[in-house]
């Protein structure tokens, strides 16, 4: 079942590669005429926020009482990434990996999958401190769009979500394993019409409910120390909003901070709400129009999007599925201790 599982999971990165080959060709056009000064450190910017990713996924660890690597959570938040984006599920089939490994390397998976949620919810707070500034800049200079507004309340509303079922698990795991049993019922409903199997198990609801309640149990410092994540999930968008300035800079294109942060918070901000994995296609398709809007012509606009979705993306997305492949082959032995 596990090799079944990796044979699918790298099958769907390859036809995301395939599917996606017409973007790859106009990228490598588009590298030729870049200063590859400029772009290397944009790579080394990316390598950088590897890094301090498996630094935010271990500053929440500590706060449950679990203690990893960087270099183990790097590689495993890695691989999550390249899972959830050749399998989208908002973030929960990355959760299922690090429940995996923690079980693998001996750490309760209940803690790890509150952790690995924690992170999601901090991730996407962080992000909202950097949009709320990006939304500041357009509406200063006339340029904010519905669509801006409305992905924005759906992040929002998605994030408020997640902490409304964090904070019940947290308070209460006979309620959150009623909330969750409640939709899983619900979906049941709706799904009936199209398969006659049970489509979500209600057991699991609870199964997941009583991980979550087990997780917060090790709680071992107040929620106030949740402050400290949250920075290095900044420090993790300032680090992609510098490889953004890398890519203006790779074609000599002029910018101004309110452009950087504008243009950047839109970019990421769709990639997030996009119903293609992160983002393919809907942010190639409306960065280049919020860079215009901001002021850079459309044809400098298109190459900058284009380098940094190479470096945002391909990299990752690249390191990802030989961290993911690693992570299933080496067979490495439990770590019970952090560095």
């Amino acid at each position: 079942m596990k090799k079944l599982f990796l044979v699918v999971i790298l099958f769907l990165g390859i036809a995301v590669v395939v599917i996606s080959f017409s973007e790859l060709e106009t990228i490598m056009l588009t590298l030729q005429k870049a200063h590859l000064t400029f772009f290397i450190l944009a790579i080394i910017v990316q390598l950088t926020w590897f890094v301090t990713t498996a630094r935010m996924y271990q500053s929440i660890f500590h706060l449950l009482g679990v203690h990893e690597s960087t270099l183990t959570l790097s590689r495993i938040s890695t691989a999550a990434n390249f899972i959830n984006v050749v399998a989208p599920t908002a973030g929960v089939g990355g959760i299922a990996l690090f429940a995996s490994e923690a079980r693998r390397r001996g750490h309760p998976a209940g803690k790890v999958t509150v952790a690995a949620a924690l992170f999601l919810l901090l991730d996407q707070a962080a992000f909202l401190v950097i949009l709320s500034l990006g939304l500041i800049v357009l509406v200063r200079r006339n340029d904010l769009t519905a669509g801006d507004i409305s992905a924005s309340l759906l992040l929002l509303g998605t994030a408020i979500t997640y902490a409304f079922v964090l904070y019940l698990g947290y308070r209460s795991e006979e309620k959150l394993g009623s909330l969750l049993g409640k939709i899983a019922r619900g979906i049941n409903r709706i799904v009936k019409f199209f398969r006659k199997e049970e489509y979500l198990s209600e057991v699991r609801a609870h199964e997941f409910a009583h991980e979550v309640s087990e997780g917060f149990a090790g709680l071992t410092e107040k929620p106030t120390s949740l402050v400290r994540p949250i920075l290095w999930g900044i420090l993790n968008k300032g680090l992609l909003m510098l490889v953004l300035i890398c890519a203006f800079l790779s074609f000599e294109v002029p910018f101004s901070p309110g452009t950087i942060i504008a243009g950047f918070s839109i970019a990421y901000l769709f990639l997030i709400v996009s119903p293609t994995p992160s983002g393919i296609g809907i942010v190639e398709g409306l960065m280049p129009i919020a860079l215009t809007s901001l002021n850079v012509n459309w044809s400098q606009a298109v190459v900058i999007t284009l380098t940094y979705r190479t470096v945002t993306f391909w990299v990752p997305f690249g390191i990802g599925a030989l961290a993911f492949r690693t992570l299933h082959t080496l067979g490495e032995e439990p770590s019970a201790s952090g560095a």
